[in-house]
């Protein structure tokens, strides 16, 4: 499976469940709902207080697991990258792609606090259990660019 298919299914799959990690080294996870650009970039919306936040702030490793959450659903997708929190032209480029998937993104524009986190992938691996023998596809830093 190239990397058209893994770009559709991150786009058919807008739910994610992301880990980060404290400042002290504990573990800390969260469901989150993301877009995808067409660079791979994954854009979600938080708030400042969030402790993924705070922890993204310190260290921005990041981890996510994607799909396997509907009945029946046999592809997951793991996911390691960097994150940070755009700004400017940048954070308005991302904001439109994350706006076209979540429309009511725009009305937490108001939030006190909102910001946008954007995750660059160094690494992936897509599994589909649905396939005898399962398939499971890995991808580098470079195939994301």
């Amino acid at each position: 499976m190239g990397t058209p298919s893994l770009l559709e299914f991150l786009r058919q799959n807008p739910l994610a469940v992301q880990a980060s990690v404290t400042p002290s080294g504990a573990p800390q996870a969260a469901v989150v709902a993301f877009a995808v650009t067409a660079q791979f970039e994954l854009i979600f919306d938080t708030l400042e207080s969030t402790r993924k936040a705070h922890n993204l702030h310190a260290d921005p490793r990041i981890a996510l697991v994607i799909g396997g959450c509907a009945p029946g659903a046999l592809q997951t997708l793991q996911l390691e990258g960097l994150a940070d929190f755009p700004t400017g032209a940048e954070l308005e480029r991302l904001q439109q792609a994350y706006f076209a998937a979540f429309p009511d993104g725009t009305a937490r524009l108001s939030w006190p606090g909102i910001t946008y986190i954007r995750v660059r992938p160094t690494w992936a691996r897509l599994s589909n259990y649905a396939n005898t023998p399962p398939s499971i596809v890995e991808f580098s830093a470079q195939e994301f660019k």
